[in-house]
């Protein structure tokens, strides 16, 4: 009768993981016993919130920075360091990343290890393919959804725009990213990863003055890392090969 009583109260007071452990937790003194209750309590609710948070962000993948090797052939600008990278203080500063460099680099890696740690300190992130992006916004715009979509992304504390350049766009989805990014400009950080150089991006959106545009909003209160080298894929390919 009451074991029902205490979980009867435990879901009026929407304290269910109490409701569930209640029993298991022991402790010297009713107040280290309460303490313990409420700290199981925050806890499952932090570890639920997380996962949804990850769920909700769309990664295309599962990386960490414990997996990331910074490596010589990734520069950073002397506007930011390692430390403060992973410690995401560009993300508390509104500021952007714009990531620049040959295929299979690990900019891919690197921008969802940022996202993944951004998502388990509570942050919202949300994490786009360029293309599939572009692709979303022209349906929203069809399906007359297209406000109501770019608001949602602009809850976001954090976008990824993964992949820009890989495919050129149409005049009306250039046209609709721009508009995206100029509303998340100075409110949302951005994370930008492409294989192009930004005197090549006019072959992204096809138009001089929108170009001039996106990257002027994007550039702005942005750290530019740049990776060179061989593609890590290749070569993982190629050493697997030839043993």
């Amino acid at each position: 009768m009451i074991d029902a009583r205490i979980r009867e109260y435990c879901k009026l007071l929407k304290l269910g993981y109490i409701g569930q452990v209640y029993e298991q937790i022991s402790a010297d003194t009713s107040e280290e016993y309460l303490l313990k209750c409420l700290e199981a309590e925050v806890e499952s609710r932090k570890h639920t919130k997380i996962e949804k948070l990850l769920k909700k962000a769309g990664f295309s993948q599962w990386k960490t920075l414990g997996d990331y090797e910074f490596h010589s052939s990734m520069t950073l600008p002397s506007s930011i360091t390692v430390e403060e990278l992973k410690d995401l203080v560009f993300l508390e500063k509104k500021q952007n990343l714009l990531m620049i460099g040959t295929v299979g680099t690990g900019k891919t890696h690197l921008s969802i290890a940022l996202g993944i740690e951004a998502c388990q300190r509570g942050k919202e992130v949300r994490f786009f393919r360029a293309g599939d992006l572009v692709s979303k916004l022209l349906e929203k715009q069809h399906n007359g959804g297209i406000g109501r979509f770019i608001r949602d992304i602009q809850k976001a504390e954090l976008i990824i725009l993964d992949e820009l350049g890989f495919i050129p766009f149409h005049k009306d989805g250039a046209e609709l990213l721009f508009s995206l990014i100029a509303e998340c400009y100075e409110q949302t950080s951005m994370i930008v990863t492409s294989n192009l150089e930004f005197g090549q991006w006019n072959t992204i959106f096809g138009d001089k003055r929108l170009t001039a545009a996106i990257m002027d909003r994007l550039v702005h209160h942005a750290h530019i890392l740049t990776f060179t080298g061989e593609s890590y894929r290749l070569r993982n390919a190629l050493s697997q090969k030839n043993r």
